[in-house]
């Protein structure tokens, strides 16, 4: 849907709604509130773009006249990546602010523990960036809604290119945390169901943010696999590519590397960034045409920066929200949750769909190989995967989550 079409949509009649908590109060003002949690100063690097990307559609929707005939607003709230304070901070706003909802959180422990929070008090929380799969699925409840590919997609879809190749012995390193444990995992399950006599010779475990890059690049030197499956991310990536390089770890081995073609992790390594890895990322230079295009230049033009993920995420944030009070018609709890169920949005990654069977939405991923281009670390031969391709079945799916 074209940008134009897409804002028209956008507008309806006054709202007047009540709000999620068991005593409902009605919604007061002139805006629609929206709660935004994450943690701003602990990763600036991803968190800013996703930022600005949700105040680039914010002002886009505004400008087109709001949704429901009112102005959007987001209330930002910094949690400094601690589970404890996103809950208060939770709380705050749907109590003292009055927001409608809650979105927001890159690391998966604290969109869990918001997840959990949503689940007891009764408001809708959209996930927009945690990527464990506990979020939809074992821990998975009806108010909350998970936006970007999970970890069982993007491993699925780098195990499909991983299959592909004469590897058979496999290491991976990966963050301590429910997403690091999820991502090997997924890609195990994925990878061992299309090429069964794969085998994991070496798992590595660093602390997030807490990476003995030498000790690490050593272990996994030891083990001699064929390929190795990467999930860190951030300063760890850099520690880590810049170690693996230095001892030549890479050498004649495949790499996959989930998110580590994202311009947040591959822009800071510079010429450093590694060449061939097969990777997840966003090659934003190449997406000229179509809503994808649009969006890249709307960006570029606002912000005199280049988009990141994180600014698209951010981006189709806003729209699934502004999609999902159009489609509710009011800020009520149980209207929006309704709304957001198989809910459809027009996104600059294409169209994608809320599931009503877990609230996780088919948005896809690209997937290509790293290559350095004027100093700089770049995605080339890529590819978009559509992300309703890469998720289990129903049955599965059924068995994995528990019943609300």
């Amino acid at each position: 849907m074209k940008r134009k079409t897409f804002m028209k949509t956008m507008l309806g009649a006054v709202l007047v709604a009540t709000m999620p908590f068991a005593t409902p109060a009605f919604a007061t003002g002139d805006t629609i509130k929206i709660g935004e949690i994450n943690h701003y100063k602990r990763m600036a690097a991803f968190a800013g773009p996703y930022k600005q990307g949700i105040e680039l559609a914010l002002e886009e929707i505004n400008n087109s006249g709001g949704v429901l005939g009112r102005q959007l607003e987001f209330v930002f709230r910094d949690d400094q990546g601690k589970p404890g304070e996103a809950i208060k901070i939770a709380e705050e706003l749907m109590t003292s602010e009055g927001t409608a909802m809650i979105t927001g959180t890159i690391l998966s422990n604290v969109g869990l523990a918001i997840s959990s929070h949503a689940a007891e008090k009764g408001y809708v929380y959209l996930a927009s960036e945690p990527l464990a799969d506990a979020l939809v699925w074992s821990a998975g409840n009806r108010y909350t809604f998970r936006l970007r590919a999970s970890t069982y997609m993007q491993a699925a879809m780098l195990a499909e290119e991983a299959a592909k190749t004469d590897a058979v012995k496999y290491a991976t390193i990966a963050p301590n945390y429910a997403y690091g444990k999820d991502a090997v995992a997924a890609f195990k399950k994925a990878l061992t169901a299309l090429k069964p006599e794969v085998e994991f010779v070496a798992e590595q475990w660093p602390g997030v943010f807490k990476i003995d890059a030498g000790a690490e690049v050593q272990a996994l030197e030891r083990a001699k696999p064929d390929a190795i499956y990467n999930v860190t991310f951030g300063s760890d990536l850099a520690k880590f590519v810049r170690e693996g390089s230095d001892r030549g770890l890479f050498d004649g081995r495949s790499v996959y590397g989930l998110l580590s073609g994202e311009p947040e992790y591959i822009d800071p390594l510079g010429e450093e960034a590694p060449e061939g890895w097969v990777v997840t990322g966003y090659p934003w230079q190449d997406i000229n045409n179509g809503s994808g295009g649009e969006f890249v230049s709307a960006y570029q033009n606002k912000y005199s920066d280049h988009p990141r993920i994180g600014s698209l995420v951010g981006y189709m944030t806003v729209q699934s929200i502004a999609a999902a009070l159009e489609k509710a018609g009011s800020t009520e709890t149980e209207a929006i949750r309704e709304a957001f169920e198989d809910l459809q949005v027009s996104t600059p990654m294409g169209e994608i769909t809320y599931r009503s069977i877990d609230n996780q939405a088919t948005a896809g991923a690209w997937v290509g190989k790293t290559a350095v281009k004027g100093g700089k670390g770049v995605m080339v031969d890529w590819v978009f995967k559509n992300g309703a391709d890469y998720l289990p079945s129903d049955e599965e799916v059924s068995a994995l989550r528990p019943a609300d």
